[in-house]
């Protein structure tokens, strides 16, 4: 693993993790990380993709995780600037390997931020894992009791009192800067998400991505649900799309979930299902077995 850190622009640079394959890498995949996920969260499953012959790299979005600079009270970051992070790591890539394909794999917002990317044609696939809309009549019903409470009051008044959203004390998403929490909670109150929170310009963004999404959805999601899944999908208008739901039972586990996925006890199940996934996004050539 090698830490780097890439300047994004003139008030902001990122925290990221490269992880070399032994041989000739075969495609380059940018992990995207969910809201409050720190990278190293993905570290294990980082470390085994490479060892399939895939250069990955994990980063963590301005003012959060390894990038954050000083007291996060102070950070100006919304998902827009997080969207750019993301482009920046993704260039930083498609420039590090030029001959070979490049794939995101994105877990939940993860999945979202692609739609904003301003030159889509860099990325030959997304992967997603676990992502949905994020509206919040989509969420899973035990989450969706607890949504009124948490978008109308404990965000705007916890924002408020302390210049960010203080989520680690809460035990709710993680610490975030305001900018993005905030506006984080347009999104999930709009039933059409981002594009319904943002407007037309978003609209076209997510109308110009053209490389393939494959979406994984677990059936024991705790925050996200089927509808939610297909809803997110469908903002990719205009790229092939396909969903595929994963049943604990399915991978003799008692459990999956939202973060399951990448955990190392998935190591010879869903891993190995993540690596045909990227393959079947088209350009990756065969990955000839795993290992364990």
């Amino acid at each position: 693993m090698n830490k780097q850190t890439l300047r994004v622009d003139e008030g902001a640079s990122v925290a990221l993790c490269v992880f070399e394959p032994t041989g000739a890498p075969r495609a380059s995949v940018v992990v995207g990380g969910a809201m409050g996920v720190r990278q190293d969260y993905y570290a294990a499953f980082a470390q085994w993709l490479a060892q399939q012959g895939f250069r990955v790299t994990t980063f963590d979005y301005r003012g959060h995780g390894d990038s954050l600079v000083g007291p996060m009270r102070e950070v100006r970051a919304n998902l827009f600037d997080w969207a750019r992070d993301y482009e920046a790591v993704i260039s930083a890539a498609r420039a590090a390997l030029p001959g070979q394909p490049l794939y995101l794999l994105g877990h939940s917002l993860g999945a979202q931020l692609p739609g904003l990317l301003r030159n889509p044609g860099q990325v030959d696939g997304l992967l997603s894992v676990a992502a949905g809309s994020g509206y919040w009549r989509d969420n899973a019903p035990r989450l969706r009791r607890m949504v009124p409470y948490f978008w109308w009051v404990l965000v705007p008044l916890a924002t408020r009192l302390c210049g960010y959203f203080p989520g680690r004390k809460l035990r709710k998403v993680g610490d975030l800067p305001a900018g993005v929490i905030l506006q984080w909670r347009r999104w999930c109150l709009s039933p059409t998400y981002s594009v319904g929170a943002e407007g037309p310009e978003v609209a076209q963004s997510y109308d110009a991505v053209r490389f393939p999404v494959l979406a994984l959805s677990m059936s024991d999601d705790e925050l996200m649900t089927l509808r939610g899944t297909h809803n997110l999908v469908n903002l990719y208008s205009n790229a092939p799309t396909r969903v595929e739901r994963i049943v604990p039972q399915d991978v003799k586990a008692l459990r999956i979930g939202h973060f399951g996925f990448f955990r190392e006890q998935f190591r010879q199940s869903l891993w190995p299902r993540a690596v045909g996934a990227l393959q079947g996004l088209g350009g990756a050539g065969a990955v000839a077995g795993t290992t364990p």
